[in-house]
């Protein structure tokens, strides 16, 4: 027969959903602590409790030593050894003590001490329990809903949870002590206990509450592969069969769609849309944009996307409302899904081909001026060889010439020709080829001003080339002494160089003399006609002398005016 003392641990260890063991602990420590609050907190006290009597025994530990100099934590080793006839110097002995008295205060610290305990006890059992069912769906009732933040307050039984605002579903009301169905998404300690936060919006909500209406997927025959879910709208579940033979779809669904409208009714109207899952993303992606009717699938695994291709009419009912329905089959396949019509597809196929045949021929026009270059280039390097080839046979012409009949001492080494190279000629080209574009009736003023130039500098050049009258007999010896006098008395600065040309031409051959007198001519009509020409900064070309004198004289006169 169970004493009083322990019915009511029992009882009192029932109500608080507690150990009794931990109801003992709590009044041991309680009667530790009002023992110091009696007798002073520096002794070191331990208090056994008998659980069937509810007897208590308090013990101090003091130390064995020679000189006890503080009676309340030492005691010498006669008195320890009656107590322990093992003790020795430096142990420490339990010694039973007998309070009397304890006091109204000590009795008051008892029982807050126990009060306490208790309550830490529960807490701690409430966030054990709680924290092994995190992932669980629950029932609950509605306690309160704050008015300021609009958290609703949901009693599970041995503790309260909070459904914040956030994880509530909208267009849903809350009254007091509803009973709802809330999934515990987190368990954590606090000082006022555990702090547990549930949720109406969740997916595995959606999960939790297909494995209480379908038995298949509790039995594990059909299994849950993915939710998407926008709560209180709409919702897409991924079902597989595990064993052959086995509707997935159908058994979600059930008779007349019985089990799939109690989870509708639960989740406050939010439509959910039952899909067969696939291996093949490309059935899986169709299965997913259901109810529209899907006619082909395009995947692109680089950027995990896809195009799918959908009726005309089936377009509007393929996006969605908002685009709901496409955006919760991307959610659920996670695939970027782009839907276009066949009209479009069309289109779009096209425009891709046409786009490709443009590339096409631009890779082909790039090769051909590939090949072009490469032919120009070629054209380049042989007209290259060819000048090198011209400039080394006049150089070996030349040198037999010299070798036969050296040039006198005192005479002048012969002027060679200024040929231009071949990159010299490309740059006048291109000058003159801009010049044209940019300023074509410049440059056809500047070609003509250039041409009667030219026509007057070959006039003057065949006057001067025209054979002089050879003075006969005496005279011209006459002459000729004259002359060689006159040029040795004053001779002038063209003089010498005309004596040195003379000397010059004296050893060679008629063919040199005719080469060279050439050159001297066209040297001269070049002087002449630079002469002549001018940089007009009016016209930003360059023109006659005459040209630009009478510009100037006509400029003159209308300042003048």
């Amino acid at each position: 027969m169970k004493s009083e003392f322990e019915i009511a641990i029992t009882q009192l260890a029932a109500d608080r959903n507690l150990e009794p063991r931990v109801i003992l602990e709590a009044i041991e420590m309680a009667l530790v602590s009002a023992y110091k609050r009696n007798y002073g907190s520096s002794q070191n006290v331990s208090v056994t409790l008998d659980p069937r009597t509810g007897q208590a025994q308090v013990y101090v530990k003091k130390l064995v030593t020679d000189n006890v100099e503080d009676d309340s934590n030492e005691i010498t080793l006669d008195a320890a050894r009656q107590v322990d006839h093992g003790a020795k110097l430096g142990d420490y002995v339990d010694i039973e003590v007998k309070p009397r008295n304890f006091g109204r205060i000590a009795a008051q610290t008892a029982k807050q001490v126990i009060t306490q305990r208790i309550r830490e006890a529960e807490r701690d059992s409430v966030y054990a329990e709680y924290a092994e069912r995190e992932g669980e769906l629950l029932n609950g009732t509605i306690r309160n809903v704050d008015a300021r933040s609009n958290n609703v307050v949901v009693s599970l039984g041995k503790a309260e949870a909070i459904l914040p605002r956030s994880e509530q579903i909208p267009r849903e009301h809350y009254r007091f002590g509803q009973r709802i169905r809330v999934y515990i998404v987190s368990v954590e300690r606090s000082v006022r206990g555990p702090q547990i936060m549930v949720s109406r919006t969740h997916p595995e909500l959606l999960k939790r509450l297909l494995e209480l209406e379908v038995p298949e997927i509790y039995a594990g025959t059909v299994e849950v592969k993915a939710i998407a879910r926008e709560p209180g709208f709409r919702s897409k579940v991924a079902v597989a069969a595990l064993q052959p033979g086995v509707d997935p779809v159908g058994s979600c669904v059930g008779m007349r769609g019985v089990r799939i409208q109690n989870i509708v009714n639960e989740l406050v109207g939010e439509k959910i849309d039952v899909v067969e899952w696939s291996k093949d993303e490309r059935v899986f992606i169709a299965n997913a944009l259901s109810p529209a009717r899907v006619v082909d699938v395009y995947l692109n695994n680089a950027d995990k996307s896809a195009q799918v291709v959908v009726p005309d009419r089936a377009l509007s009912l393929a996006i969605g409302k908002e685009g709901q329905n496409a955006r919760l089959a991307a959610r659920l396949t996670g695939w970027r899904i782009d839907i276009k019509s066949e009209t479009e597809a069309e289109q779009e196929s096209e425009r891709l081909a046409q786009e490709r045949e443009e590339a096409e021929a631009r890779s082909r026009e790039r090769q051909e001026a590939r090949v072009a270059a490469a032919a120009l280039l070629a054209e380049a390097e042989a007209l290259l060889g060819d000048a090198d080839d011209a400039v080394a046979s006049e150089s070996a012409l030349a040198e037999p010439a010299e070798l036969q009949e050296p040039a006198p001492v005192n005479a002048e080494p012969l002027e060679t020709p200024n040929v231009p190279t071949p990159e010299e000629l490309a740059r006048e080209v291109a000058e003159a080829t801009s010049l044209v574009e940019e300023k074509p009736e410049a440059v056809a003023e500047q070609a003509a001003a250039e041409a009667a130039d030219a026509e007057q500098v070959e006039a003057e050049a065949v006057s001067e080339a025209e054979p002089e009258e050879i003075p006969s007999g005496d005279q011209a010896s006459a002459d000729q002494e004259s002359g060689a006098e006159e040029a040795l008395e004053e001779p002038a600065d063209g003089a010498a160089d005309d004596f040195a040309a003379d000397i010059d031409l004296s050893g060679l051959s008629e063919a040199d003399e005719d080469e060279q007198e050439s050159d001297r001519s066209r040297e001269r009509s070049k002087s002449r006609r630079d002469r002549r020409l001018e940089f007009d900064e009016q016209l930003g070309r360059v023109v006659s002398r005459k040209q630009h004198k009478r510009r100037g004289r006509d400029s003159w006169g209308d300042d003048w005016d």
